[in-house]
């Protein structure tokens, strides 16, 4: 939501309504016609804030909902079987989280707040039934699993194929073209989570997180004050990993 936007409009039930929230557009609720927005609103439950590190839903957790992230972050991850924990994940406003459960009826993964965060529950059942009825809300569902396997895709390729410095700028060129789509700066904004915890979905150590940004700041790609990131050389972050300015897309966290 736009930082005007104060914790107390989502403890009004008028401000919480679809029609009414500035990420319609990016939602669920696109190209919905107002009365078709009002039924899907019907059937969405808005929960209380999630503090920092509280837990949306557990691995193993029975499958129900499916989840839209209004304010905040969060992270999704599962534990290995040595007991360690794998990010899988990040979420930010507007998109939609827990979708891996449907095809088990089980939560293959955790969702953790990384800061106050506020979400839609929308019940899958409802969800279900109320896009047999209405054509346009099941093509967007398709559409938001489309994009969320492509986004799979390119992670893999990601992982797979770039050195640590292409993979830190991919991340950092990711987040700065969610943070410009929802209306926020591209170019200025904070990491709401660790350098650990980006490591760690990255597949590097948090030693090399911190000395790719180290080497970053040096060669004035970046600017850096705690968990604020302003990125100066735009044009040679999207030349370090093969994207033409404005051009591309890549891998969504």
């Amino acid at each position: 939501m736009p930082a005007t936007h104060t914790q107390s409009r989502f403890s009004s039930k008028l401000s919480s309504q679809c029609q009414n929230c500035s990420l319609s557009a990016l939602c669920l609720p696109i190209a919905l016609a107002d009365e078709d927005i009002n039924r899907l609103d019907q059937i969405i439950e808005r929960k209380r804030p999630l503090k920092k590190g509280e837990v949306l839903f557990h691995q193993g957790q029975p499958f129900n909902s499916v989840f839209a992230v209004r304010t905040g972050t969060l992270k999704t991850f599962n534990i290995t079987s040595s007991g360690e924990e794998q990010i899988t994940g990040f979420y930010c406003p507007s998109e939609l989280v827990g979708l891996s459960g449907i095809d088990d009826n089980t939560y293959p993964i955790s969702a953790k707040a990384l800061e106050t965060t506020t979400v839609c529950e929308i019940p899958f059942s409802h969800l279900e039934n109320l896009s047999s009825q209405i054509p346009s809300l099941k093509h967007q569902v398709f559409k938001v699993m489309s994009r969320k396997i492509g986004d799979d895709q390119q992670m893999m390729v990601l992982l797979g194929k770039k050195n640590a410095d292409e993979k830190v700028a991919s991340f950092l060129l990711n987040l700065s073209n969610r943070f410009k789509k929802r209306g926020y700066s591209a170019t200025s904004f904070r990491l709401s989570m660790s350098r650990g915890e980006v490591g760690n979905y990255l597949g590097l150590a948090v030693e090399t997180v911190s000395r790719v940004i180290t080497r970053f700041q040096k060669n004035e790609l970046i600017q850096v004050d705690g968990k604020e990131i302003s990125i100066i050389d735009l044009p040679e972050m999207q030349k370090l990993v093969g994207v033409a300015p404005d051009c591309g897309k890549i891998a969504q966290f």
